[in-house]
Parts: structure tokens; sequence; C-alpha cells
């Protein structure tokens, strides 16, 4: 009886059951939505994007060269998205509004924010030693200073603005970086001098630091008022999604308590839900820069009181990005309209990250100077923090998405500038990044086989 149970209703459906269950889902969608779910409508356009966005990530992922790292699949997954919104016929069925669009990436937002918070490590930071902080703050400080200065004169945004643009920029992309590192790590190069255990490490809080400086200017920019009460409200920005963190984050450590039936999910939908809760929550609250902040901290101290049992709660974090991460990236990629891109913004773009780039490669090799590294060692280190793509797709677009919501066309040019110039560093930095890692890290690291022990990486966002 179960046999044939199994044959006639399978699991997943097959054949005419399958269409049949197919149709009837389809039909009860359409009952309730309407248009929504046919094409022109916001759900046909998601799940569209969604689908093609998951298959173009898959397809890059595919490309793989000998002995080197293979391709970031968010690669796939932005260029989709790029697609979907250029192709004339395509583009007029896949619609997508811009407040579903922006919700949506928040959410994203939310989710990336909190598995970067649990993914820091409490013991590391203790015991971080000054060449690790050296590497992943001063970097990130030196190119967002000078994106801002070059932004400023070549593409004219306004100062804040320019330094919106340079923390955008600053991120160094641990999705590029980490398994370029593993794969290096893998096969013995660096185990001695510790470099693939120092870049993983640097390279959270590289990103906190950028995310940071973003949200706090990006505060800036929206308040209105005079120079000293924007950097005042900024400050306040600051300090209250920190302490609204600290408050989140202690709740977090004992309730539920750790005695409860699916203990582990309970807290993973109580974070997934407060830190949704903080980014939007900041929004309507009219202070957009700390809703950020206060989802890192509340994820990071909850994730300290868990200790060892916030392992589970980390992947199913990282299920809720598996998710999430297509519709980023696709989201991301169909904001950019080549009909509507300005030449000059483009190359002044380029120009601009480049020099970011320069700059930055030369301070980082400046930082590892009195670090016991060879100069081999330290070139290598200088080029493997080149990589961009998670935290850009992340929080490039967050500037447009309040410019819009203000209904100010001259704050819209400049969050479409960051976002044009983020998406650039993407497409550029992330695949030239991972090959750069692949094909200098064997001849400029020493190779060492036996007796290493390494440290595991924390979650790479």
């Amino acid at each position: 009886c179960c046999g044939r149970l199994r044959r006639e209703c399978p699991c997943p459906p097959r054949g005419l059951l399958s269409s049949l269950i197919t149709k009837v889902l389809f039909g009860v969608v359409w009952s309730i939505t309407e248009k929504e779910c046919l094409p022109g409508g916001n759900l046909f356009g998601i799940t569209v994007l969604f689908i093609c966005s998951v298959t173009g990530g898959k397809l890059v992922g595919l490309i793989q060269l000998p002995k080197l790292p293979p391709f970031p699949p968010l690669l796939g997954m932005l260029l989709t998205g790029f697609l979907l919104r250029n192709i004339p016929v395509v583009t007029d069925a896949v619609y997508i509004d811009f407040r579903w669009s922006a919700s949506l990436r928040n959410i994203a937002l939310a989710v990336i924010l909190a598995r970067a918070g649990l993914g820091l490590d409490g013991s590391a930071l203790k015991k971080l030693s000054m060449v690790c902080a050296r590497v992943g703050m001063g970097p990130c400080i030196i190119e967002a200073c000078t994106v801002a200065i070059v932004s400023h004169f070549l593409m004219g945004l306004p100062w804040i603005w320019g330094f919106i643009l340079g923390f955008v920029l600053g991120a160094v992309s641990p999705a590029v970086v980490v398994p370029s590192m593993l794969l290096l790590q893998k096969d013995g190069y660096g185990l001695e001098q510790g470099i693939p255990t120092l870049l993983m490490a640097a390279g959270s809080f590289d990103d906190i630091l950028a995310i940071t400086g973003f949200t706090t200017c990006m505060g800036m920019a929206f308040a209105t008022g005079s120079m000293w009460y924007n950097l005042l409200r900024g400050i306040l920005e600051v300090g209250g999604g920190m302490v609204a963190g600290v408050l989140l984050g202690f709740l977090l450590r004992y309730f539920p308590s750790k005695d409860q039936d699916n203990v582990v999910m309970k807290r993973s939908f109580l974070l997934l839900g407060l830190s949704v809760f903080a980014v939007f929550g900041s929004n309507v609250a009219g202070f957009p820069g700390s809703g950020g902040l206060c989802t890192l901290v509340l994820a990071f101290l909850a994730g300290l009181g868990w200790r060892r049992s916030k392992v589970p709660v980390e992947d199913i974090v990282g299920i809720a990005w598996e998710v999430f991460q297509p519709l980023l990236f696709g989201l991301i990629g169909a904001e950019i309209q080549i009909s509507e891109l300005d030449k000059n913004t483009v190359g002044l773009g380029i120009g601009s990250l480049a020099i970011g780039l320069l700059v930055r490669v030369l301070f980082t090799f400046i930082c590892v100077l009195c670090a016991g590294f060879n100069f081999k060692e330290k070139l290598f280190i200088a080029l493997a923090w080149l990589p961009k793509a998670t935290v850009q797709a992340a929080i490039g677009s967050t500037a447009l998405d309040m410019a819009r919501t203000k209904e100010d066309t001259e704050l819209e040019k400049y969050g479409m500038d960051v976002l044009t110039v983020a998406v650039l560093s993407i497409l550029l930095t992330a695949p030239i990044g991972a090959l750069v890692i692949g094909l200098t890290g064997p001849p400029l690291s020493t190779q060492h086989r036996e007796g290493s022990v390494f440290m595991k990486s924390s979650v790479p966002l």
C-alpha cells in the first residue's frame, strides 16, 4: 500500500500530478493577486528574477579554471538582473515596483548584517594583533577618504556623498577572499606565516567599519540643518544604534531560554525578525544610519551569549541568505539601465575606483611593513585586498532608495551615481580579484604542507 502511494503521489511531484499541482497553485495565487502574478506584475517579475538569478549564479559557479578559485556566483546573479532590465521585450514583462525592490533589498541587508554579526569571534577580538587591526581598518579608512576627495573633484559629488561612496567602496568582499584563501590554505600556501588567517580575520572588521562609516554619513546626508547639527545627528545615530543593539542583544542572550523546545528555531526567527525590524524601523523613525549598526551589535552580543550553540543559528541564517542573495544581486543589477547611464559618470566613476584601489593597495603594503613578512608576501597581502562584491551590493542602493522616498531629483542623481560605481566595482574587482589571488598566491607565498594548524574562518559575507 505504501509503495503504491509512493508511486501515485511522489514527492517532489512528477508527471501528471506535478502539472495538476502547479496549475492549482497558480490558480490560487491568481485568484488572490490577479494581475500581480501575470507578466508585468510584481510577483511575476520577482519570481522570474529569482529563478534567473539562481540559474545565472549556478552557471557562473561552473566556470572552473585549473589551479584557480571559482568565479563567485554573485557575478552571474548581478549580470542576470542587468540583462533582464536592458532587454526591451523582457523589461516590459519583468516589472518590479521600486518600493518592492527597496523592501527586498533592505531585508537582504538585514540578513547579511545579522550573519556578519554572528560571524565575529569575541575571543579573536580580544587577541586581535596590531597587524590585523591595521589591515582591517587602515586601508578601508584611507580608501574611503581618497574616493571622497577624488569623487568630489572628478564627479562633482558633495563632500558627504563623496564619503558615502568612499565607504561603499571601502569594504573588501569575504565572499571572494575567503574561498580563494581556503583554496591556497588547502595547498599549504602562506600557512606558516598565517596569511590566510590574517586576511580572513581582518575582512570582517574591514566590512563592519565600512558599514558603520556608511550609515553615519548617510544619516548626515539626509538630515536637515546646519553642518554642526548634522554632525551631532550622525554621532547620535551611531550611539542610538549601539544602545539599541546592546539592549536587543542582551534580550536575545536570555530569551528564549536554552531549556525550551526548538530553541534554535526560535532564536533564529527572533534574530532575523529583530534585524529586519531594526533596518526598517530606523528608516520609519527618521534615523536611517542607526539600523545597520543596531543589527550588527545585537547579532554579535547574542552570538557571544549563545557561544557554541550559535552554530545551528548561523546555519539557519545562512539558509535565509541563500534565498535573499539571488534577489539582492539580481535587483541591484536590474537598477542599472544602459539608456539612462551617463558616459561621463561611468568613466569618472571607474577613474575614482581605480585611484582608490591604487591607494588601498599601497597603504595595505605599508600596514604590513613591520609584520615579519618578506617582500613577496607583503605584495600578495596588498593585492588580495582588492575584491569588492557583497557589501557593495548590500548598501550600494540604500542611499538611492532613501533619496527616492524624499522625492528629491538631485539626491536621486547622487544616489544613482553611488549605485552605478558600486555595481562597476563588483563587475571589475570581483573576477579580477579572484584571478589575482589565484595567480599570485603560489609564487608570492611560501608553501608549507606538514604540521600546520590554521584557524577556521568566520562566516563569509
